[in-house]
């Protein structure tokens, strides 16, 4: 029987690459998201994929991703994305509402739809990202939906240890995508600079100088495959290329 994969937000630039890496691993993924017609053309393109559209920031999408699933659930991974809306001073109230809703919410939902099969060594994935743990004044959503979001994991990562399914949170840095650009023109408007100036001065926060790529962060996904990962449950795996400057 083939084992699966959940994926929400599998149309999206990191789930795109994401879905194409776990069928590579031999897992059949059940892609999850809204529009239907995106995500046919990607099981026409890699093949091995069971679409679902449901709406994972309602709870209507628990027995929806249920439905789907008929195998043991290996792995799901929400990389659904949050809104760009700003920074903390001027972001409306309800976009960061909704973004802890679409990370911690719909997280949350996939986690109940596919528990009674789950099995040991099952993992349970988050993409979050830098901004949860690195702060900014002018990414509201994305802070608070992924400091949420880390901590929501731990959680997890408590809940099923006795049954040897392990959660994680993967926090890539900015990656040159069209939602990194809406990012990157808050902080040009705010600071009164070009587009451009402004990416190249976000490339240059990491140590690399350099922005993360979604082939990296699913390169990460793969690796928790693996047994040895069990050790890393409720862990953050930072994939930022450097730029986080705290301890730990």
């Amino acid at each position: 029987m083939d084992k699966l994969a959940v994926i929400a937000g599998a149309s999206g630039e990191f789930g795109r690459v994401i879905t194409k890496k776990l069928v590579g691993c031999g897992l059949k993924v059940v892609a999850v998201g809204r529009n239907l017609e995106e995500l046919q053309k990607l099981a026409a393109e890699i093949g091995n994929i069971i679409p679902c559209k449901a709406d994972l920031s309602k709870d209507s999408a628990i027995e929806i991703i249920k439905s789907a699933c008929n195998a043991p659930v290996r792995m799901i991974v929400n990389s659904a994305g949050v809104p760009v809306a700003g920074g903390v001073m001027d972001a409306e109230i309800a976009a960061m509402s909704e973004a802890v809703n679409i990370k911690v919410g719909g997280f949350l939902r996939m986690v109940r739809a596919v528990d009674s099969r789950l099995e040991k060594h099952s993992r349970l994935v988050a993409i979050g990202g830098h901004y949860g743990l690195e702060p900014t004044a002018y990414a509201a959503t994305a802070g608070i939906g992924n400091a949420a979001l880390i901590n929501v994991s731990r959680q997890l990562s408590l809940a099923y240890g006795a049954r040897g399914i392990t959660s994680h949170v993967i926090a890539p840095g900015p990656a040159d995508t069209p939602r990194l650009r809406n990012v990157a023109k808050a902080r040009a408007e705010r600071d009164g600079k070009t587009l451009e100036e402004v990416l190249q001065i976000m490339a240059s926060e990491s140590s690399l100088g350099a922005f993360t790529t979604p082939s990296q962060v699913a390169w990460a996904v793969s690796l928790l495959l693996d047994e040895e990962a069990d050790a890393m449950t409720g862990s953050t795996i930072m994939l930022d290329s450097g730029r986080r400057k705290g301890l730990p």
